[in-house]
């Protein structure tokens, strides 16, 4: 048979959850009826809330120091509880400019309209018809991808140390210095900037190699989304054509002298 401690011990638990459902409950209807008073003004007494909610005073002070800590009442020793005044947002607005461009924001103020037309990305990333093979975008067709060796790849990378962590910004040193020898001649660690794949390799180098309003050379056809890089950056991509064997050097250089373009991102393997 139990204890007269455990008979105590079990009544105490049970009223002391008894008393924090009662807490929580008290909170919320308080909280539902915040609107009624302006900022400021005074919430019914102590007593009031006991009578009303039929509720210990020690639950009505547990409601109310809730609702302070949440910052919606102030409550002052002798005086009672006050609706808080509204709270200034001192932070500053976030900068959205580059989800607004990203998002074909309206650019009609804008000398190069940054608007994307997206269809030739999507259309890259629907899925092909029953017995089709895509070499257009990057990824193997799945019998061709070897899971097993790339799965025993990614359970070694996982327990090498440091590799849960944040990495650097520029890429790992060791992998920097693997694409520097890679490159070959005067390249060193330092030229190399490790990305996160190629659609942001793209966009850090047209934004750090053209200002917005800029030409840039782009092979026709093309990649969609380096159109798109382009247009986002506020670039003016200018075509230049090609034939079975990539750019054609003559049209090259008549384009870089007619539009005055620094850069062509290269597209060919």
């Amino acid at each position: 048979m139990p204890t007269a401690i455990e008979v105590v011990s079990v009544a105490l638990s049970c009223a002391l959850m008894q008393e924090s459902s009662s807490v929580a409950e008290l909170a919320r209807s308080l909280k539902a009826e915040l609107d009624r008073y302006p900022a400021g003004g005074k919430l019914p007494s102590s007593r009031a809330l006991v009578e009303r909610f039929r509720v210990s005073p020690v639950t009505v002070s547990r409601a109310l120091a809730q609702l302070a800590a949440e910052g919606l009442v102030v409550t002052r020793p002798g005086a009672g509880a006050y609706r808080a005044e509204p709270r200034a947002d001192a932070r500053p607005a976030g900068d959205t400019s580059w989800q607004e461009v990203a998002l074909s924001a309206d650019a009609a103020a804008e000398i190069v309209p940054r608007a994307v037309d997206a269809s030739g990305v999507l259309v890259t990333l629907a899925a092909p018809p029953p017995g089709v093979v895509e070499f257009n975008g990057g990824y193997l067709h799945p019998g061709l991808q070897p899971e097993s060796a790339m799965a025993a790849a990614l359970a070694r990378a996982g327990r090498r140390p440091g590799a849960w962590g944040r990495p650097p910004t520029d890429g790992l040193p060791e992998l920097r210095e693997w694409f520097a020898r890679g490159l070959g001649g005067t390249v060193t660690a330092a030229d190399v900037l490790v990305t996160a794949g190629g659609q942001s390799a793209l966009t850090t180098a047209l934004r750090a190699l053209a200002p917005p309003g800029a030409p840039v050379l782009v092979e026709s056809p093309t990649y969609p989304g380096m159109l798109a890089i382009a247009r986002a950056a506020g670039l003016r991509p200018v075509p230049v054509p090609l034939d079975t064997e990539g750019v054609r050097p003559e049209l090259l250089t008549a384009a870089f002298r007619a539009t005055g373009a620094r850069v062509l991102p290269g597209q060919q393997c």
